[in-house]
């Protein structure tokens, strides 16, 4: 993906919720659930595992930050965090972001497993 065509790149300011000099947070436009944001660092690079050690320690600090303002903004009852990792994995924007999505009581029938959705089968354990 071309850093000119990429989604993520060039962020709009007023669109920006949280923000460090390495990445920022914003909604997601097509959210799992109300609240449910994207952390994203501004330089453009595909996956987690090309991130530098400081974007992973800037993108954790803003995990943390965004958890107290969406506590006061949402009022949600838990979280999942996450990021995939290739087309295989669900990625379809090419440009590194970290999933903060809130979570509420009764959003689902059976919260268990939580992440291990990805693979239905997988879910209970």
């Amino acid at each position: 993906m071309d850093p000119l065509t990429c989604p993520f790149c060039n962020p709009s300011r007023d669109e920006n919720v949280l923000a460090s000099s390495l990445c920022y947070a914003r909604y997601d436009r097509y959210p799992a659930s109300p609240g449910h944001l994207l952390l994203i660092p501004f330089r453009h690079i595909p996956t987690l595992f090309d991130a530098t050690d400081a974007e992973h320690v800037a993108l954790l600090a803003l995990v943390r930050e965004a958890k107290p303002f969406l506590d006061e903004q949402f009022h949600p009852d838990g979280y999942n965090v996450g990021v995939n990792v290739g087309t295989a994995a669900g990625q379809t924007v090419m440009h590194l972001h970290v999933h903060v999505i809130p979570r509420y009581a009764g959003d689902v029938a059976d919260p268990r497993g939580g992440v291990r959705w990805a693979i239905s089968e997988k879910r209970v354990y």
